[in-house]
């Protein structure tokens, strides 16, 4: 009886491996095809008849982007900007989230409401409000005003995902806790802290992903002092009204994909678990 449902069951097997296959493939040939334009040469970016390989690689368009005399001031502050992201974000949603989850108080369950519209606001929508408060907060064209849009709009998304987890920490370890001698601090930082952290992981990756290709606030706010400005700023360089630079601008976005493979490679781990306890919740 096994083995007949087991025939039965592998054909459908085999169809949804293959759909796997191919919306992998599908997802992944954008980035191939970024990766395979900075490596062209000129002359095959600009042929009519473009190929999916190329049978020269060539690394000058490589060259003109580090060639570029405030790519890495720009790689800096795009690593600032998304690094405070995570840790403000990471540290203010945790608080939030035990907050909402552990105390009861007036109004609890309006804030989580709050929480929940203010994801459903467009970013595109609150630009020029933004823009007027980073104006009259003194804070155009500097770091902080691309910093704490981006803090504001990680943490109703991170508060919902650790409030989960905080929840999903029996109440009786606190309460052991306390017997033994420790205090709130204490158990917050030395036992619910990593408990939740694989939570934490997974918030911190949107983040930074969200921090670290930024554009729209880069453009907006960012206005005169382009020692301010971040990498996704620095592909402007590349388009030029008359004659862009397609090689330099795919080049860019190579490397400007590097850092963020890098990150979701170091907390791929934990982040699986974390993903894995928010649909538990």
């Amino acid at each position: 009886m096994n083995a007949v449902r087991n025939l039965v069951a592998r054909p459908w097997r085999l169809v949804a491996e293959a759909a796997a296959l191919l919306t992998a493939a599908v997802v992944a040939f954008p980035l191939y095809w970024m990766v395979l334009g900075a490596f062209r040469p000129a002359g095959e970016i600009e042929s009519g008849a473009p190929r999916p390989w190329t049978l020269a690689p060539s690394l000058d368009s490589f060259r003109r982007v580090f060639g570029q005399q405030e790519f890495g001031r720009y790689a800096l502050n795009s690593l600032l900007v998304a690094g405070a992201v995570v840790i403000a974000s990471g540290l203010i949603a945790f608080l939030a989230a035990t907050a909402v989850t552990r105390f009861r108080f007036r109004f609890r369950t309006t804030l989580l409401i709050m929480f929940l519209v203010a994801q459903m606001v467009p970013v595109e929508a609150l630009t020029i409000p933004l823009f007027f408060l980073m104006r009259d907060a003194g804070q155009l064209n500097t770091l902080g005003s691309l910093i704490l849009p981006h803090i504001a709009f990680s943490l109703p998304f991170a508060i919902w995902m650790l409030r989960g987890f905080v929840k999903a920490v029996p109440e009786a370890l606190e309460e052991a806790a306390y017997l033994d001698g420790a205090s709130r601090t204490r158990f917050l930082w030395q036992i619910l802290f990593p408990l939740v952290l694989p939570g934490l992981v997974a918030t911190s990756v949107f983040s930074f992903i969200s921090a670290w290709n930024d554009f729209l606030f880069a453009k907006s706010f960012i206005i005169s002092d382009t020692s301010q400005s971040t990498l996704p700023m620095a592909l402007l360089v590349f388009f030029r009204p008359d004659d862009p630079d397609w090689g330099g601008v795919m080049a860019g976005s190579t490397l400007m994909t590097i850092p963020v493979l890098v990150f979701f490679v170091l907390v791929q781990r934990r982040l699986v678990s974390g993903l894995g306890g928010a649909v538990k919740d």
